[in-house]
Protein backbone atom coordinates (compact mmCIF):
# COMPACT_ATOMS: atom_id res chain seq x y z
CA UNK A 1 0.00 0.00 0.00
CA UNK A 2 1.47 3.34 -1.07
CA UNK A 3 2.21 5.69 1.83
CA UNK A 4 2.33 8.59 -0.61
CA UNK A 5 -1.19 7.90 -1.77
CA UNK A 6 -2.44 7.31 1.75
CA UNK A 7 -0.99 10.61 2.89
CA UNK A 8 -3.16 12.39 0.33
CA UNK A 9 -6.31 11.08 2.00
CA UNK A 10 -8.20 13.65 4.08
CA UNK A 11 -7.85 13.19 7.83
CA UNK A 12 -11.63 12.79 8.07
CA UNK A 13 -11.98 10.44 5.09
CA UNK A 14 -15.25 8.47 5.28
CA UNK A 15 -15.07 4.93 6.62
CA UNK A 16 -16.02 2.56 3.80
CA UNK A 17 -17.27 -0.96 4.40
CA UNK A 18 -16.98 -3.27 1.39
CA UNK A 19 -19.67 -5.96 1.43
CA UNK A 20 -18.98 -9.10 -0.61
CA UNK A 21 -21.60 -11.84 -0.81
CA UNK A 22 -20.39 -15.38 -1.36
CA UNK A 23 -22.33 -18.52 -2.18
CA UNK A 24 -20.18 -21.44 -3.32
CA UNK A 25 -17.93 -19.00 -5.16
CA UNK A 26 -14.66 -19.69 -3.37
CA UNK A 27 -12.25 -19.04 -6.24
CA UNK A 28 -14.00 -15.88 -7.41
CA UNK A 29 -14.24 -14.51 -3.88
CA UNK A 30 -10.55 -15.18 -3.17
CA UNK A 31 -9.61 -13.42 -6.42
CA UNK A 32 -11.81 -10.44 -5.50
CA UNK A 33 -10.24 -10.24 -2.04
CA UNK A 34 -6.76 -10.45 -3.56
CA UNK A 35 -7.50 -7.44 -5.76
CA UNK A 36 -8.69 -5.45 -2.73
CA UNK A 37 -5.31 -5.87 -1.05
CA UNK A 38 -3.87 -3.30 -3.48
CA UNK A 39 -6.51 -0.63 -2.86
CA UNK A 40 -4.91 2.62 -1.73
CA UNK A 41 -7.55 4.23 0.43
CA UNK A 42 -8.00 4.51 4.16
CA UNK A 43 -10.02 3.78 6.16
CA UNK A 44 -11.90 0.79 4.79
CA UNK A 45 -12.95 -2.62 6.02
CA UNK A 46 -13.99 -5.76 4.17
CA UNK A 47 -16.96 -7.91 5.14
CA UNK A 48 -17.68 -11.21 3.44
CA UNK A 49 -21.17 -12.60 3.94
CA UNK A 50 -21.28 -16.32 3.25
CA UNK A 51 -24.69 -17.63 2.22
CA UNK A 52 -24.38 -21.20 3.49
CA UNK A 53 -21.63 -22.33 1.11
CA UNK A 54 -20.64 -26.00 0.89
CA UNK A 55 -17.51 -25.63 -1.29
CA UNK A 56 -14.97 -24.91 1.44
CA UNK A 57 -15.29 -21.15 1.03
CA UNK A 58 -15.34 -20.36 4.75
CA UNK A 59 -12.14 -22.24 5.58
CA UNK A 60 -10.35 -20.84 2.53
CA UNK A 61 -11.31 -17.23 3.28
CA UNK A 62 -10.46 -17.50 6.98
CA UNK A 63 -7.08 -19.03 6.14
CA UNK A 64 -6.09 -16.57 3.40
CA UNK A 65 -7.62 -13.38 4.86
CA UNK A 66 -7.99 -13.66 8.65
CA UNK A 67 -8.50 -9.89 9.01
CA UNK A 68 -11.65 -9.96 6.89
CA UNK A 69 -14.90 -9.98 8.84
CA UNK A 70 -16.74 -13.16 7.84
CA UNK A 71 -20.46 -13.42 8.54
CA UNK A 72 -21.80 -16.96 8.21
CA UNK A 73 -25.39 -17.58 7.22
CA UNK A 74 -26.70 -21.11 7.67
CA UNK A 75 -28.50 -21.11 4.33
CA UNK A 76 -28.66 -19.26 1.05
CA UNK A 77 -30.64 -16.11 1.85
CA UNK A 78 -30.27 -14.67 -1.64
CA UNK A 79 -28.57 -11.56 -2.96
CA UNK A 80 -31.02 -9.18 -1.30
CA UNK A 81 -31.05 -10.47 2.28
CA UNK A 82 -27.41 -11.58 2.19
CA UNK A 83 -26.30 -8.05 1.35
CA UNK A 84 -28.75 -6.66 3.92
CA UNK A 85 -27.02 -8.65 6.66
CA UNK A 86 -23.65 -7.26 5.61
CA UNK A 87 -24.98 -3.70 5.40
CA UNK A 88 -26.61 -3.94 8.85
CA UNK A 89 -23.29 -5.10 10.28
CA UNK A 90 -21.49 -2.22 8.57
CA UNK A 91 -23.91 0.36 9.93
CA UNK A 92 -23.52 -0.97 13.48
CA UNK A 93 -19.74 -0.75 13.08
CA UNK A 94 -19.93 2.91 12.07
CA UNK A 95 -19.74 2.81 8.27
CA UNK A 96 -20.09 6.15 6.49
CA UNK A 97 -20.39 4.51 3.08
CA UNK A 98 -21.31 0.97 2.11
CA UNK A 99 -19.83 -0.50 -1.06
CA UNK A 100 -21.74 -3.52 -2.35
CA UNK A 101 -19.34 -5.52 -4.49
CA UNK A 102 -20.02 -8.75 -6.35
CA UNK A 103 -17.63 -11.55 -5.54
CA UNK A 104 -16.99 -12.18 -9.25
CA UNK A 105 -15.24 -8.84 -9.71
CA UNK A 106 -11.62 -7.73 -9.69
CA UNK A 107 -11.13 -4.07 -8.78
CA UNK A 108 -8.56 -1.48 -9.77
CA UNK A 109 -6.41 -0.17 -6.87
CA UNK A 110 -7.85 3.34 -7.13
CA UNK A 111 -11.52 2.40 -6.97
CA UNK A 112 -12.27 3.70 -3.46
CA UNK A 113 -10.19 6.85 -3.95
CA UNK A 114 -12.12 7.48 -7.17
CA UNK A 115 -15.43 7.26 -5.33
CA UNK A 116 -14.12 9.56 -2.58
CA UNK A 117 -13.08 12.19 -5.11
CA UNK A 118 -16.35 11.75 -7.00
CA UNK A 119 -18.47 12.45 -3.93
CA UNK A 120 -16.38 15.53 -3.16
CA UNK A 121 -17.00 16.95 -6.63
CA UNK A 122 -20.62 15.71 -6.67
CA UNK A 123 -21.75 16.47 -3.11
CA UNK A 124 -25.43 15.97 -3.97
CA UNK A 125 -24.84 12.39 -5.10
CA UNK A 126 -25.80 9.75 -2.55
CA UNK A 127 -25.49 6.56 -4.60
CA UNK A 128 -22.92 5.87 -7.25
CA UNK A 129 -22.15 2.99 -9.53
CA UNK A 130 -18.72 1.98 -10.79
CA UNK A 131 -17.71 1.21 -14.38
CA UNK A 132 -17.67 -2.59 -14.83
CA UNK A 133 -15.77 -4.04 -17.77
CA UNK A 134 -16.31 -7.60 -18.94
CA UNK A 135 -13.61 -9.73 -17.38
CA UNK A 136 -12.94 -11.98 -20.38
CA UNK A 137 -12.53 -9.16 -22.89
CA UNK A 138 -9.02 -7.87 -23.65
CA UNK A 139 -10.47 -4.56 -24.76
CA UNK A 140 -12.35 -2.29 -22.36
CA UNK A 141 -15.85 -3.54 -23.10
CA UNK A 142 -18.55 -2.52 -20.66
CA UNK A 143 -20.84 -4.94 -18.88
CA UNK A 144 -23.44 -2.19 -18.42
CA UNK A 145 -23.63 0.95 -16.32
CA UNK A 146 -27.25 0.67 -15.25
CA UNK A 147 -30.71 0.99 -16.69
CA UNK A 148 -33.56 3.27 -17.65
CA UNK A 149 -37.15 2.10 -17.26
CA UNK A 150 -38.87 1.54 -20.59
CA UNK A 151 -42.63 1.59 -20.03
CA UNK A 152 -43.29 0.38 -23.57
CA UNK A 153 -41.44 -2.86 -22.81
CA UNK A 154 -42.09 -3.05 -19.05
CA UNK A 155 -38.39 -3.61 -18.48
CA UNK A 156 -35.12 -1.71 -18.39
CA UNK A 157 -32.99 -0.55 -21.27
CA UNK A 158 -29.42 -1.39 -20.26
CA UNK A 159 -27.16 1.61 -20.76
CA UNK A 160 -23.70 0.96 -22.15
CA UNK A 161 -24.20 -2.79 -22.44
CA UNK A 162 -21.37 -4.27 -24.49
CA UNK A 163 -20.14 -0.83 -25.50
CA UNK A 164 -16.45 0.09 -25.79
CA UNK A 165 -15.21 2.46 -23.12
CA UNK A 166 -14.88 6.04 -24.32
CA UNK A 167 -15.31 9.48 -22.76
CA UNK A 168 -18.13 10.45 -25.12
CA UNK A 169 -20.37 7.82 -23.51
CA UNK A 170 -20.22 9.67 -20.20
CA UNK A 171 -20.65 13.12 -21.68
CA UNK A 172 -24.05 12.07 -23.05
CA UNK A 173 -25.02 9.61 -20.34
CA UNK A 174 -28.77 9.75 -19.70
CA UNK A 175 -30.21 9.88 -16.20
CA UNK A 176 -30.24 6.33 -14.87
CA UNK A 177 -32.98 4.71 -12.82
CA UNK A 178 -30.56 2.20 -11.35
CA UNK A 179 -26.83 1.49 -11.35
CA UNK A 180 -25.40 -1.95 -12.09
CA UNK A 181 -25.69 -3.92 -8.86
CA UNK A 182 -22.27 -5.58 -9.16
CA UNK A 183 -20.66 -2.46 -7.64
CA UNK A 184 -22.77 0.11 -5.86
CA UNK A 185 -21.54 2.73 -3.37
CA UNK A 186 -24.23 3.90 -0.95
CA UNK A 187 -24.05 6.73 1.54
CA UNK A 188 -25.15 5.81 5.04
CA UNK A 189 -28.04 8.28 5.16
CA UNK A 190 -29.70 6.59 2.18
CA UNK A 191 -30.10 3.33 4.07
CA UNK A 192 -31.14 5.13 7.23
CA UNK A 193 -33.96 6.82 5.34
CA UNK A 194 -35.27 4.16 2.93
CA UNK A 195 -34.03 0.90 4.42
CA UNK A 196 -32.23 -1.91 2.63
CA UNK A 197 -33.07 -4.30 -0.20
CA UNK A 198 -36.54 -5.81 -0.24
CA UNK A 199 -35.80 -9.43 0.73
CA UNK A 200 -38.84 -10.67 -1.20
CA UNK A 201 -36.86 -10.32 -4.43
CA UNK A 202 -34.20 -12.79 -3.26
CA UNK A 203 -32.34 -12.42 -6.55
CA UNK A 204 -32.69 -10.02 -9.51
CA UNK A 205 -34.49 -6.65 -9.72
CA UNK A 206 -33.67 -5.78 -6.09
CA UNK A 207 -31.05 -3.15 -6.93
CA UNK A 208 -33.43 -1.49 -9.41
CA UNK A 209 -36.13 -1.30 -6.76
CA UNK A 210 -33.64 0.05 -4.20
CA UNK A 211 -32.29 2.75 -6.52
CA UNK A 212 -35.77 3.90 -7.53
CA UNK A 213 -36.85 4.08 -3.88
CA UNK A 214 -33.78 6.19 -3.19
CA UNK A 215 -34.54 8.50 -6.10
CA UNK A 216 -38.14 8.96 -4.95
CA UNK A 217 -36.78 9.87 -1.51
CA UNK A 218 -34.75 12.67 -3.09
CA UNK A 219 -31.33 11.01 -3.37
CA UNK A 220 -29.24 11.48 -6.49
CA UNK A 221 -27.80 8.51 -8.39
CA UNK A 222 -24.60 8.91 -10.40
CA UNK A 223 -21.85 6.95 -12.12
CA UNK A 224 -18.21 7.40 -11.09
CA UNK A 225 -16.36 6.96 -14.37
CA UNK A 226 -12.98 6.67 -12.62
CA UNK A 227 -14.11 3.75 -10.41
CA UNK A 228 -13.03 0.78 -12.51
CA UNK A 229 -13.34 -2.99 -12.16
CA UNK A 230 -13.73 -6.13 -14.18
CA UNK A 231 -16.83 -8.28 -13.85
CA UNK A 232 -16.93 -11.97 -14.72
CA UNK A 233 -20.76 -12.03 -14.83
CA UNK A 234 -22.11 -14.90 -12.77
CA UNK A 235 -22.40 -18.19 -14.61
CA UNK A 236 -25.78 -18.54 -12.91
CA UNK A 237 -27.19 -15.96 -15.31
CA UNK A 238 -25.47 -16.97 -18.53
CA UNK A 239 -27.50 -18.80 -21.14
CA UNK A 240 -30.96 -18.24 -19.72
CA UNK A 241 -30.90 -20.87 -16.97
CA UNK A 242 -34.31 -21.79 -15.56
CA UNK A 243 -33.61 -20.23 -12.14
CA UNK A 244 -32.77 -16.88 -13.66
CA UNK A 245 -35.92 -16.94 -15.84
CA UNK A 246 -38.03 -17.75 -12.79
CA UNK A 247 -36.64 -14.89 -10.71
CA UNK A 248 -36.62 -12.47 -13.64
CA UNK A 249 -40.33 -12.95 -14.32
CA UNK A 250 -41.58 -13.15 -10.73
CA UNK A 251 -39.55 -10.18 -9.61
CA UNK A 252 -40.36 -8.15 -12.69
CA UNK A 253 -44.02 -8.31 -11.66
CA UNK A 254 -43.16 -7.46 -8.06
CA UNK A 255 -41.07 -4.52 -9.23
CA UNK A 256 -43.96 -3.23 -11.33
CA UNK A 257 -46.33 -3.57 -8.38
CA UNK A 258 -44.00 -1.56 -6.16
CA UNK A 259 -42.84 1.10 -8.60
CA UNK A 260 -45.56 1.71 -11.20
CA UNK A 261 -48.70 3.59 -10.18
CA UNK A 262 -52.08 1.85 -10.67
CA UNK A 263 -53.16 3.54 -13.92
CA UNK A 264 -49.96 2.93 -15.88
CA UNK A 265 -49.71 -0.54 -14.28
CA UNK A 266 -53.06 -1.57 -15.77
CA UNK A 267 -51.91 -0.27 -19.15
CA UNK A 268 -48.70 -2.32 -18.87
CA UNK A 269 -50.67 -5.47 -18.15
CA UNK A 270 -52.99 -4.94 -21.11
CA UNK A 271 -50.44 -3.77 -23.67
CA UNK A 272 -47.29 -5.66 -22.67
CA UNK A 273 -47.60 -8.34 -20.01
CA UNK A 274 -50.72 -10.20 -21.14
CA UNK A 275 -49.46 -10.51 -24.75
CA UNK A 276 -46.14 -11.79 -23.40
CA UNK A 277 -47.95 -14.33 -21.22
CA UNK A 278 -49.99 -15.56 -24.21
CA UNK A 279 -46.75 -15.88 -26.19
CA UNK A 280 -45.18 -17.97 -23.41
CA UNK A 281 -48.11 -20.40 -23.41
CA UNK A 282 -47.98 -20.67 -27.20
CA UNK A 283 -44.25 -21.42 -27.00
CA UNK A 284 -44.89 -24.03 -24.32
CA UNK A 285 -47.43 -25.82 -26.51
CA UNK A 286 -45.28 -25.60 -29.64
CA UNK A 287 -42.09 -26.78 -27.92
CA UNK A 288 -43.91 -29.68 -26.25
CA UNK A 289 -45.36 -30.68 -29.60
CA UNK A 290 -41.96 -30.34 -31.27
CA UNK A 291 -40.30 -32.60 -28.69
CA UNK A 292 -43.13 -35.18 -28.93
CA UNK A 293 -43.01 -35.33 -32.74
CA UNK A 294 -39.21 -35.45 -32.81
CA UNK A 295 -39.23 -38.43 -30.48
CA UNK A 296 -41.71 -40.20 -32.76
CA UNK A 297 -39.94 -39.45 -36.04
CA UNK A 298 -36.32 -39.43 -34.83
CA UNK A 299 -36.22 -41.38 -31.57
CA UNK A 300 -32.43 -41.18 -31.29
CA UNK A 301 -32.24 -37.43 -31.85
CA UNK A 302 -30.59 -35.34 -29.14
CA UNK A 303 -33.36 -33.32 -27.46
CA UNK A 304 -31.15 -31.49 -24.92
CA UNK A 305 -31.44 -28.02 -26.47
CA UNK A 306 -35.23 -28.29 -26.87
CA UNK A 307 -35.65 -29.57 -23.33
CA UNK A 308 -33.57 -26.69 -21.95
CA UNK A 309 -35.81 -24.24 -23.77
CA UNK A 310 -38.85 -25.99 -22.32
CA UNK A 311 -37.36 -25.69 -18.82
CA UNK A 312 -36.85 -21.97 -19.32
CA UNK A 313 -40.45 -21.46 -20.46
CA UNK A 314 -41.84 -23.51 -17.57
CA UNK A 315 -39.67 -21.60 -15.09
CA UNK A 316 -40.94 -18.30 -16.47
CA UNK A 317 -44.55 -19.43 -16.07
CA UNK A 318 -43.86 -20.72 -12.56
CA UNK A 319 -42.40 -17.32 -11.67
CA UNK A 320 -45.56 -15.61 -12.93
CA UNK A 321 -47.76 -18.04 -11.01
CA UNK A 322 -45.76 -17.63 -7.79
CA UNK A 323 -46.03 -13.86 -8.03
CA UNK A 324 -49.81 -14.06 -8.07
CA UNK A 325 -49.74 -16.65 -5.27
CA UNK A 326 -47.53 -14.22 -3.30
CA UNK A 327 -44.70 -16.72 -3.04
CA UNK A 328 -41.58 -14.64 -2.67
CA UNK A 329 -38.07 -15.19 -1.37
CA UNK A 330 -36.21 -18.34 -2.36
CA UNK A 331 -37.93 -20.46 -4.99
CA UNK A 332 -38.66 -24.09 -4.24
CA UNK A 333 -37.13 -25.06 -7.58
CA UNK A 334 -33.73 -23.55 -6.80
Amino acid sequence: MSMRRLSSMPANAPLIFIIILNWNGKDDTLACLASLQSVFYAPFRIVVVDNGSSDGSIDAIESAYPAVALLKNQENLGFAEGNNIGAEFALKEGADWIFLLNNDTVVEPGILSAFSAHFQTHPNSSLSGAVPFLFDQKSLTLDHLGGRWNAKKAQFDLIGKGAPFHEELFSRLPELDYACGCSLMIRRDVVEKIGLFDARFFLLWEEADFCLRAKRAGFLLSICKEALLRHKVSASFVGGKPQSRYYWWRNRLLFIELNVTPGPRVALYIKVLLPELVRLYKLLLLKNLHVFLSRLVRPGCDQAARLRKLQQIRASLKGIRDYFLRRFGKAGMC
